[in-house]
């Protein structure tokens, strides 16, 4: 039987959870650490934005930018677990056990890198500086998360718990 589509990637991925990581493809991880990366990324911007508007001190701006990375990246998460009929407390788990280490890695990576970016936490928003800092801080955060997706999911964690509810 031909698999096109969603389908054949979800087929794929289940193949991939039975052995060992080097048996998740780069791509699996890749696609489930840009999902992470996008709840991720409206969280934070939306923090370093808040965060620089009103001018609040910088850890202040970092505590509010994970806050959100992390509310962000859970409710990408559920939406399509929830649209799946998951009930709203299973949903809940499976966003926790699928999203918490790689938005961790990857809020780590992102703000250690804002902040040891000379002025970039200082920047102001319309400051190129800002902006800069900010799209390179979450290349770097995807770059570094990936290998790590991959190493979960091929143990079937991580992202590979939210393919059993998608159909």
């Amino acid at each position: 039987m031909e698999h096109t589509g969603h389908d054949d990637r979800h087929a794929h991925t289940e193949h991939a959870h039975g052995g060992a990581a080097a048996g998740t493809s780069w791509g699996t991880a890749a696609r489930a650490t840009l999902h992470c990366l996008t709840g991720c990324a409206i969280g934070e911007v939306l923090g370093m934005v808040i965060g620089t508007a009103a001018g609040l001190h910088d850890a202040s701006t970092v505590v509010l930018s994970v806050a959100l990375a992390f509310v962000f990246g859970y409710a990408l998460t559920m939406r399509g677990v929830l649209r799946a009929a998951v009930p709203f407390r299973q949903a809940l788990r499976i966003a926790l056990a699928a999203d918490t280490v790689s938005i961790a890695v990857m809020e780590l990576v992102d703000n250690a890198t804002m902040a040891g970016l000379p002025g970039a936490l200082d920047a102001g928003l319309p400051d190129p500086l800002f902006w800069g800092s900010l799209a390179f801080s979450l290349a770097l955060a995807f770059l570094v998360a990936t290998p790590v997706n991959r190493w979960l999911i091929g143990r079937g964690r991580g992202h590979a718990v939210v393919h059993a509810h998608h159909h």
